[in-house]
């Protein structure tokens, strides 16, 4: 479940790699792009542009390197040529990437032209909120400590958590222990260690907190078709504290 220093900074290096990503999707004209031309784009940078591979390709049998979650969409949205960004949307980008044998993991949800505020403030919100789990990350500290950070910060705002999806240690796979909840109570769960490595990404929702599943087999939605949002970064404990593996240029000094 821990890692050791030298897998760290592989670690440290693929979450690099996919900040730089981001920062090329930052630059893209996103309004007018469909979801499966933004998904060519990112499989193109990483592929020959960072020398890496895409991790979520091929991955339990899905065949894109992202997942494209836009409006309502809670999670696992499946890129798609009919499916053209329009202004006043909000879209979740989900990204893997592996280097030298490790994974990081991370996302972000960008606004697409000019949205209401109700749904800006749902983006922010969600954003404060995994920083909030982000920053109660410590040796001693608890996972339950993480979530109730988390969820103390959403309800707050009005927005309910989805508990059906969760945060996972990650490394040389996808998905390990630990699940990481977004809810919780402090003091609970397992204590925190130096050398752990782990994704906390928050998904908030406008409404009620139950989702649906579509017939893709892979989209979750809200069950009430109200918005959803979510924000994700791949971590590790540290001696004395949490590093941001997957951390952007845009988010080093609000870190």
């Amino acid at each position: 479940m821990t890692k050791m220093p030298a897998e760290v900074e592989l670690m440290a290096e693929s979450g690099r790699l996919l900040a730089s990503v981001f920062e090329h999707l930052d630059r893209l004209p996103l309004q007018g792009m469909s979801t499966l031309e933004i998904n060519d784009r990112v499989e193109a940078f990483i592929v020959d542009d960072l020398k890496a591979r895409p991790a979520s390709k091929g991955q339990y049998g899905y065949g894109f390197v992202l997942n494209s979650s836009r409006n309502e969409v809670v999670c696992h949205g499946v890129p798609s040529a009919d499916e053209v960004l329009q202004d006043g949307d909000i879209v979740n980008l989900d990204i893997t990437l592996e280097k030298n044998g490790f994974i990081a993991d991370s996302s972000k949800t960008y606004l697409i032209g000019a949205p209401p505020a109700p749904a800006k403030r749902l983006v922010r919100t969600t954003y404060e909120a995994m920083w909030k789990g982000i920053r109660a990350v410590r040796p001693g500290a608890t996972l339950g400590d993480v979530g109730h950070a988390i969820e103390s910060h959403a309800k707050k705002a009005g927005y309910s958590v989805v508990r059906d999806y969760c945060g996972h240690g990650i490394g040389r796979e996808m998905h390990e222990a630990p699940q990481v909840l977004h809810y919780g109570k402090p003091g609970r769960g397992l204590t925190l260690k130096e050398g752990m490595v782990f994704t906390i990404e928050p998904m908030l929702n406008q409404g009620r907190r139950e989702v649906a599943e579509g017939e893709d087999g892979w989209t979750v939605v809200t069950a009430d078709g109200k918005l959803s949002a979510q924000f994700e970064h791949t971590v590790a404990v540290t001696k004395d504290g949490v590093r941001v593996l997957t951390l952007r240029a845009e988010e080093k000094k609000a870190a």
